[in-house]
């Protein structure tokens, strides 16, 4: 029996933490636990032995850190890997021997510390630093793949990608959730499960982060997402110090009976994480193991679509709008954008879709003499680094097609499929390896049929195709194709009758583009609007139209207040000032190419200028042209920077605390700030002048410790704010730090760590930082770190997230400019 037939017939129990063993062992902060495969295999195989004999049916390899981005050891990653996997198969063959049972060997595959961000670090390079592995991983003799604590929507798609693409083993996935029940990028569970569930994981849940009691809120709600099974791995509470070591607070038996609450929720392999020993699996085997999970009823999220922070379901009783301006057909200044590389008028008509209300953004570079692979791919990054809506791709292309739905960051809509042969063996196996929603056109070889039932059938015989390939039938939404009633006067009437027999016999969400209807036409916004209020009484799912014509919004509103939709009417009654101030106009307004934000998103602040606008939206090119502008005007650059850079960067940093704005947001106004900022500096280096610094502070990554995520936000975002930071990378010894902070003469010193076996070198650094009689202060922060941590190991400050730390920077550094106490 395989790991997968063992899901079947029961609960499925996993190991607890390796680096908890190790530590007990002797393993010393920062040392590299991977290197005790070949340095100390005796005690890694005694590890695994001993959570064999506590009742764990799998256990994870020693193999976390084992990718070529994280592992800097002495010895090849590739023999590191194959020792890990040896002395995790030694250890299961033993137990198997004892009693017969079978026992599984996963090759563990953690984040490589890094954040995937345009320009610095690559989804591609991260898939050929998990692709390394999994491939020694598979050869060594591994029986599953288990990708764990990833906090990166992106980082997780690249190592599932890379798990599939370089073994035939089962997969599992697991991400950490921060106390708000989200990933770093900002996350919920329900995109995380979209994303999985499409790309077909085998297991999907939670591991790390949280301890057990604080894990199963946000657990049931992954639950009540999925299709397959679920997986729990807490922690065992919060981690604390006593005499200098990193314990934690929930004991095996309280930990079991957290564990069996899980369960209950529909846990169906639990396990632990950091601080669990096998004294935790062992209670956790005796109290779950008569117990039955409550296994998913199979129906999942239905037919839904997801960023990396946003997930949408597209509804059979209620209806989305997707944005059109983003595709070239009968767009001039767009075609040539495009054939120019003009890459900041695309995001300005993605944001001003954005802004004007759309759900879902369709993305098509479809030019003549375009190299549409390259460009859909990028354009695709590009949107999705300003706007957190889910996108539609849409190509003809099947090489662009694969290309952009790689490196699209969530499950998106595909646009689209047809009946066609060509188009089902091409489309469909693209679709079922990166996950999507695709779109199912009703025409074929005979082209369209001229009745609804007629497309009906094709609807019928493409989801039947898909089925070949694993997609189900929510995987899909029926395009019953508009054409112009200008050429046939009864087409109309045929799409709305295709529209209800859709909804009708399938059950699945419809999707039209509604402006063909009208075409070839005179006063083409009036019978557009009339045709999409007739398509949504007719059971409209989507609709691609403009959503900065006004008449097209007005009818969208009113229909879902008259539908009982909109609660209070609110969404009305909000839009309705801008619907009696506008007039019908053959053309929309086009956004302004530096215009300010009146509201920009999800910020709930208002932009006030041109700069602080681009700036809120994440527009570099546009912060950069503002600036140049301002300048230009004869404002001063501190004038510029005081009363536009810092104050935007205060609109959206108020929006990240408030839980509106996500780190990708955070980060993408933190480059468009810097892209303001290189004008600024540029004209003072001209005129002689020099920017004044609010302060200087040193960043490191403590020792042992290899990830840098956390910390490069926290620079980028002081840096924004006016600070100047001395980063000394990481991995920082204790020293290195006291040096540098003595050396610079910063009177802040910020000291970051991700992992629980690194806590111990960052109370080792503020130790040494406060007898170095040094006049400066330390501000700590990491995913495995507290407040109480932070007060017991002496730290001046505790930062939960990088707004925080810039908070604390601008409080100590304005009490020193006043020569308060600090």
């Amino acid at each position: 029996m395989d790991i997968l037939g063992r899901l079947k017939s029961g609960i499925v129990f996993a190991d607890g933490a390796m680096g908890t063993l190790l530590q007990a062992q002797g393993l010393a902060p920062g040392e590299i636990p991977e290197l005790w495969n070949l340095s100390h295999a005796a005690a890694v195989r005694d590890a695994h032995a001993q959570y064999f004999d506590a009742g764990s049916d799998y256990v994870l390899t020693n193999t976390f850190g084992a990718n070529a981005e994280k592992y800097h050891g002495a010895a090849p990653l590739a023999e590191v890997v194959a020792a890990g996997v040896a002395l995790a198969r030694e250890a299961a063959d033993a137990a198997r021997r004892r009693d017969g049972r079978d026992r599984f060997v996963a090759l563990d595959v953690g984040p490589t510390g890094k954040l995937i961000r345009e320009g610095s670090y690559s989804f591609d390079q991260a898939y050929d630093a998990f692709a390394a592995e999994v491939a020694a991983g598979a050869a060594a003799g591994v029986d599953l793949v288990a990708i764990e604590t990833m906090g990166d929507t992106l980082e997780l798609k690249a190592a599932v990608l890379a798990a599939k693409e370089n073994c035939a083993l089962p997969v599992f996935a697991t991400v950490a959730l921060g106390d708000d029940g989200t990933l770093l990028t900002g996350a919920s569970v329900e995109v995380v499960a979209a994303l999985l569930e499409g790309l077909r994981v085998d297991a999907i849940g939670l591991n790390c982060g949280l301890g057990p009691d604080a894990m199963l809120p946000f657990f049931r709600r992954l639950v009540a997402c999925l299709t397959v099974p679920a997986i729990v791995k807490a922690n065992a509470g919060l981690p604390r110090i006593v005499d200098g070591k990193t314990v934690f607070d929930v004991g095996p038996a309280a930990f079991a009976e957290c564990a069996a609450a899980l369960v209950e929720a529909g846990a169906t392999v639990v396990g632990g994480c950091c601080g669990t020993t096998p004294a935790h699996i062992a209670a956790v085997v005796a109290r779950c193991r008569s117990l039955c999970a409550t296994r998913p009823e199979g129906k999942g999220m239905g037919a839904v679509v997801s960023s990396g922070t946003r997930v949408l379901r597209i509804p059979t009783d209620d209806t989305v709008v997707i944005g059109e301006r983003i595709n070239p057909t009968g767009k001039k200044k767009l075609r040539q954008a495009l054939l120019d590389g003009d890459m900041a008028y695309v995001l300005r008509e993605a944001v001003a879709e954005d802004e004007a209300g759309a759900h879902v953004l369709d993305v098509n570079v479809g030019v003549p003499g375009i190299d549409e692979p390259a460009v859909l791919d990028a354009v695709v990054r590009a949107v999705q680094g300003v706007t957190a809506l889910p996108l539609q791709i849409d190509t003809s292309d099947p090489v662009a097609l694969d290309r952009a739905l790689r490196h699209c960051n969530g499950k998106p809509l595909v646009n689209s499929v047809n009946g066609k042969e060509e188009s089902l063996s091409s489309v469909l196996p693209v679709v079922a390896k990166y996950g999507g929603l695709v779109v199912a056109l009703t025409l074929d070889e005979n082209g369209i049929p001229p009745t609804a039932e007629g497309r009906l059938a094709i609807a019928e015989k493409i989801i039947a195709r898909g089925a070949e390939y694993g997609l189900k039938p929510e995987d899909f939404v029926i395009d019953v194709l508009c054409l112009a009633i200008s050429a046939d006067s009864t087409s109309g009437k045929t799409v709305l009758e295709s529209l209800r027999l859709v909804r009708e016999r399938l059950g699945l969400p419809t999707i039209l583009g509604v402006s063909n209807v009208s075409f070839g036409l005179p006063g083409r916004p009036l019978m557009n609007a009339a045709f999409y209020a007739l398509a949504l009484g007719a059971g409209l799912s989507a609709a691609i139209i403009n959503p900065l014509y006004s008449e097209m919004m007005a009818v969208y509103r009113a229909f879902r207040a008259l539908m009982g939709k909109d609660a209070g009417c609110a969404a009305w009654i909000a839009a309705a000032p801008s619907l009696q101030a506008s007039q019908p106009s053959p053309q929309p307004a086009k956004p302004a190419p530096a215009a300010p934000a009146a509201v920009p998103p999800a910020t709930g602040a208002a932009a006030t200028t041109p700069l602080q606008g681009a700036i809120c939206r994440g527009l570099c090119a546009d912060a950069a042209s503002a600036a140049r502008e301002a300048l230009a005007a004869g404002r001063s650059p501190v004038e510029i920077v005081d009363g536009d850079v810092v104050p935007a960067l205060e609109i959206v940093g108020a929006g990240f605390e408030s839980g509106r704005v996500f780190l990708p947001q955070l980060l993408s106004a933190a480059d468009a700030a810097s892209a303001a900022f290189e004008v600024i500096r540029a004209e003072l280096a001209r005129t002689g002048g020099a920017g004044e610094s609010k302060g200087l502070v040193v960043l490191a990554t403590v020792k042992g410790d290899i990830h840098d995520i956390g910390k490069n936000i926290v620079k980028a975002l002081l840096e924004n704010y006016g600070f100047t930071v001395v980063d000394l990378g990481r991995d920082v010894a204790p020293e290195r730090i006291v040096e540098a902070a003595r050396e610079t003469g910063a009177p802040l010193v910020g000291l970051s760590a991700l992992m629980t076996t690194t806590v111990p070198a960052m109370a080792e650094t503020v130790r040494q930082l406060r007898e170095s009689g040094l006049d400066c202060r330390t501000v700590v922060g990491g995913a495995v770190l507290t407040q109480d941590y932070a007060d017991k190991i002496g730290a001046d400050f505790y930062a939960r997230d990088a707004m925080q730390t810039v908070r604390i920077a601008e409080e100590l550094f304005a009490k020193r400019r006043r020569g308060t106490a600090i």
